[in-house]
């Protein structure tokens, strides 16, 4: 039995695991983490980082060793995967010059609009060169001294294997991509401007070296090894996959990166994936422009905020049950607040809001207030209050989808993962109104990004050239769930997004007054 390891470090949890040569999962482990504000911007600590990976790989090899009676002492492969985006910058010791900026930070907006007129292609505030640049107009004393910028799985992928290297769909998260390399012109037009600051060194050397889906990304050395299992007993010498952005695991856990598919990943943020068939006629600071694994085209709807604010309210139902001793496990609490959703008004009561715990681009806030408002003679009860919910956490996306739509961009199926679809038809019906496709949700949904990179991990291992053909193959059998927006729900979202468009004025009124 091969033994192929797939890690992807999240925004809320480390998953680690295990998959057989059939893409089977034989053991998996976990580690929850938060991120914290570290002088005003979101980051997570490499101290944790290291910490994370170890408790998550640990009680995944403790998990294998009671399953099959011997410890995990070797695996054939690993694929690392973390949040697309952010900041990590070392100098030429590998030392950390700043605490790592993940893509929750919106301070980079000056850059980011800077950029995106002088390549006329959108540059998001995400985006690794948006930190780079923004920091330099900062005058942050440490641009100077940086050697190496990377991503968090280009990070880990560096401490298991020495090797500083990216897969392509995470490398179009730093910087633009053209003919599976960093754009030459762009670079160029970049490094004129460093060199105008002072930036001696050219930002392609800096970088990772880009890789496609199957090129040889190196092997777990013996310090790589330790790194990750301080007990010692995993062995070095198994080869490693290009490291990943969530977005390309995301595709390839959902078998969506051929033209005309997209997948929509939707928990604590979410995003849309379509892969093109065609280039967009234009940019629009509404949507990323990234890869594949394998290098094909995407257009990438991304919103910072979907299900946080609709979980808050959850933990306030759950408070109010528990005043009263009653007796709801947390998943049944879900199941029966979506559920109750279906009951709702055509006007869902005329209640309006936004789930904006920070800054969303997408919708032109740069700073998010979660708000509520509603229409005095509108019926507030719980359908309308918790079908408010679903649609105020699509709002932002089916805002990107409507550009996709003016760009006659063909989806023919939307693949949908994540928490926000645990509860059967619910979340797919609601999805389906906001992006104008049928939405399919498979069996193996749940399995994530962590089995995505495994993935990857074990096409790279067989030796595999065409990945669209191996996922084809992967998912032959696996049964699916597909629902399309009712007449009923079509209507009542067109509202309600006719409604949130036009308010999205209170929601900037709110921030700027009460986060004066």
């Amino acid at each position: 039995m091969k033994r192929i390891l797939g890690i992807e470090l999240g925004s809320t949890r480390i998953k680690s695991v295990l998959i057989d040569e059939g893409a089977t999962v034989i053991s998996q482990g976990s580690y929850e983490w938060e991120n914290t504000l570290v002088d005003g911007l979101w980051s997570y600590s490499l101290d944790n980082v290291k910490q994370g990976l170890q408790i998550s790989f640990l009680s995944l090899a403790e998990s294998y060793k009671e399953k099959y009676g011997e410890p995990l002492t070797t695996v054939d492969a690993i694929g690392v995967s973390a949040m697309m985006h952010g900041y990590l910058a070392f100098d030429k010791d590998d030392r950390l010059l700043v605490p790592f900026r993940t893509w929750r930070n919106t301070n980079t907006q000056s850059a980011a609009d800077q950029l995106t007129e002088l390549f006329k292609f959108n540059i998001p505030m995400r985006w690794s060169v948006s930190h780079y640049y923004q920091a330099i107009l900062n005058k942050e004393p440490h641009v100077r001294d940086v050697a190496f910028l990377t991503t968090l799985a280009g990070y880990v992928h560096y401490k298991l294997t020495g090797k500083k290297v990216l897969g392509i769909g995470d490398a179009s998260g730093m910087f633009p991509i053209s003919e599976n390399c960093y754009d030459p012109d762009m670079l160029g037009k970049f490094n004129q401007i460093l060199e105008k600051n002072g930036i001696k060194t050219p930002f392609d050397q800096i970088l990772p070296d880009v890789l496609v889906a199957g090129e040889n990304a190196g092997v777990l050395t013996a310090e790589g090894a330790k790194w990750l299992d301080p007990t010692g007993n995993l062995k070095p010498g198994c080869v490693l996959c290009p490291p990943e952005g969530d977005a390309g695991t995301g595709m390839v856990a959902t078998n969506s990166i051929s033209p005309k598919t997209a997948n929509v990943s939707a928990g604590t943020s979410a995003f849309l994936m379509a892969v093109l068939e065609n280039p967009l006629r234009s940019y629009y600071k509404e949507i990323d422009m990234v890869t594949t694994p394998d290098g094909a085209h995407v257009a990438m709807v991304h919103v910072n905020n979907f299900t946080s604010e609709m979980n808050a309210w959850t933990n306030l139902f759950e408070e109010v049950i528990a005043l009263g001793n009653g007796c709801i496990s947390r998943g049944e609490l879900f199941d029966a607040l979506y559920t109750k959703s279906f009951e709702a008004d055509e006007e869902i009561g005329g209640i309006i809001g936004y789930n904006f715990l920070s800054g969303e681009p997408i919708a032109g806030v740069l700073n998010g207030i979660p708000i509520i408002a509603r229409m005095p003679e509108g019926k507030m009860n719980l359908a309308n209050f918790m079908k408010m919910h679903i649609y105020s956490s699509l709002g932002s996306l089916a805002l990107g989808c409507e550009i996709l739509a003016k760009e006659k961009v063909k989806i023919d199926n939307v693949y949908g993962h994540g928490g926000f679809f645990k509860t059967p038809v619910v979340g797919q019906s609601a999805m389906s109104a906001a992006v104008g496709a049928p939405v399919t949700v498979m069996s193996n949904a749940g399995e994530g990004g962590a089995w995505g990179i495994a993935l990857l991990a074990l096409f790279s291992y067989c030796g595999k050239k065409d990945l669209g053909a191996f996922l084809d193959g992967i998912f032959l059998n696996v049964q699916k769930s597909t629902v399309s927006a009712s007449e009923k729900e079509t209507k009542s979202f067109t509202g309600f997004m006719e409604k949130y468009k036009k308010a999205l004025a209170i929601e900037n009124l709110a921030a700027e007054v009460l986060r004066c």
